[in-house]
């Protein structure tokens, strides 16, 4: 299996590897990033075949070597390159990597590569390889397939279609009541660089819709039609692109002009607004073992019994964490909870228990190492505790046992007060408390 495809910035390295990358000049393989990739892969003839990876994936760790070796063999005959996509995220989305390492196929089509699916030894890679060139010589002499230029194809991965045309009757409605993120291009027909514009326009526009689920959106203005729209919001010159947010003032999009650049934008755009994750209940142990492991981090609270604070307190400290969870949503860490007593292996694991209850802790299950929330449970304690882990500080410790301890399976908590244990009741109606209590002389 492969590692699990996770947002998240690099961490100090007492709990998280720093971010290296797997090859160097010496290497045939090419490291590719958002500067180099339309140049070197896009726009080029050749077959590529493209590793995406991070530096914490011990499979992708594993795979360096014959990925090398691959390159080495494939000199002249098939580009092979290599993204660093835990460094840039916008390379992973664009081409909907969501497990490391993928390894994509970059023939014909540039902007629609395959996905390689075979064994993962040199030879295995070196055989998809010449069997996919084979494949592209075959559809060239037939006329199928001409070059890979796509970088001029108005097409480029996506057709205008995918573009909202935006007018006086309809942007109101569609832009500013819609509640979503948009990003509007002001045009002018006569515009060289309009022109120029339009097809990382148009295909940026198809990825976006893709990849955030229709939740961001690219539309364009004919500015020298819709002369009102380009007055209201200041457009002085060509192309103009506007960013719009839900209750909020438009601003000017300041990035790159490339598919790349704007479909990196349109994705930040949706993790800001983006649903923070799930906070899980510990109930058995595929839910501590999968959140640690798909999550570079995952956090854990034991809040205190349910009859020491009742539902009211219980989801007054839960609010803290969602509260949490939602600051560091771009992270996309995993967010756990427990009651005190229910899974005391895992606190004895963790050291939890000698600073009471509610306790937080953060766990690396690649490394087995946690460190321990030693502030308040507080949005200001929790939060210098995590931005001090981001930064490297804050001492850590090795889980208990070096592995994740065994877990209970519990009930989920039913959002109400809890009940004291029913036990034997005692009627204490005929226990004789008269006044002879306490006459006895001494």
């Amino acid at each position: 299996s492969d590692c699990i495809l996770i947002h998240s910035s690099v961490l100090g390295c007492s709990l998280v590897l720093m971010a290296q990358g797997f090859y160097s000049a010496a290497d045939d393989v090419v490291e590719l990033n958002p500067s180099n990739f339309n140049r070197e892969v896009l726009q080029s003839d050749s077959l590529w075949l493209i590793e995406f990876y991070a530096p914490w994936c011990g499979h992708c760790q594993s795979l360096t070597a014959d990925w090398k070796k691959t390159a080495t063999a494939l000199k002249g005959i098939v580009k092979v390159g290599a993204v660093d996509a835990d460094q840039h995220k916008s390379l992973g989305g664009q081409y909907g990597v969501k497990g490391f390492p993928s390894i994509k196929i970059f023939g014909a089509n540039k902007n629609k590569p395959d996905d390689y699916q075979g064994g993962r030894s040199s030879q295995a890679i070196v055989d998809g390889a010449l069997n996919t060139l084979r494949t592209l010589v075959k559809d060239r002499m037939s006329g199928r397939s001409g070059g890979s230029d796509n970088s001029r194809q108005s097409g480029g991965g996506g057709s205008k279609k995918n573009v909202v045309e935006l007018t006086d009757d309809n942007f109101d409605r569609l832009v500013l009541d819609s509640g979503e993120v948009w990003l509007v291009e002001f045009f002018a027909p006569w515009c060289g660089h309009c022109k120029s514009l339009e097809p990382e326009w148009a295909a940026a526009a198809s990825a976006v819709k893709e990849q955030t689920k229709d939740k961001v959106h690219l539309g364009a203005v004919d500015a020298t039609v819709h002369q009102g729209l380009a007055s209201r919001y200041g457009v002085r010159g060509f192309p103009t692109i506007k960013i719009f947010k839900k209750g909020e003032e438009p601003e000017d999009y300041q990035g790159g002009r490339t598919r790349g650049d704007i479909i990196a934008r349109a994705l930040d755009l949706f993790s800001d607004n983006a649903a923070p994750p799930e906070l899980l209940e510990i109930l058995n142990a595929d839910v501590l073992k999968k959140t640690c492991d798909d999550y570079q981090l995952c956090v854990i609270a034991v809040l205190p019994h349910i009859l020491d604070t009742g539902a009211a307190g219980r989801n007054s400290y839960l609010e803290v964490m969602m509260k949490m969870a939602e600051k560091y949503k771009k992270k996309m860490w995993g967010w756990l909870w427990t009651e005190a007593g229910a899974q005391m292996e895992l606190e004895a694991a963790l050291g939890i228990g000698g600073f009471g209850y509610p306790a937080m802790t953060a766990i690396n299950a690649r490394k087995m190492k946690f460190a321990l929330l030693k502030g308040s449970f507080s949005e200001t304690g929790i939060h210098e505790f995590l931005r001090d882990l981001s930064v490297g500080r804050g001492s850590t410790a090795t889980v208990g046992g070096g592995a994740l301890p065994k877990i209970n399976s519990v009930d989920a908590w039913d959002g109400k007060d809890g009940e004291f244990p029913v036990g034997n009741d005692y009627d204490l109606s005929d226990v004789d408390l008269d006044d002879d209590i306490g006459k006895e002389e001494l």
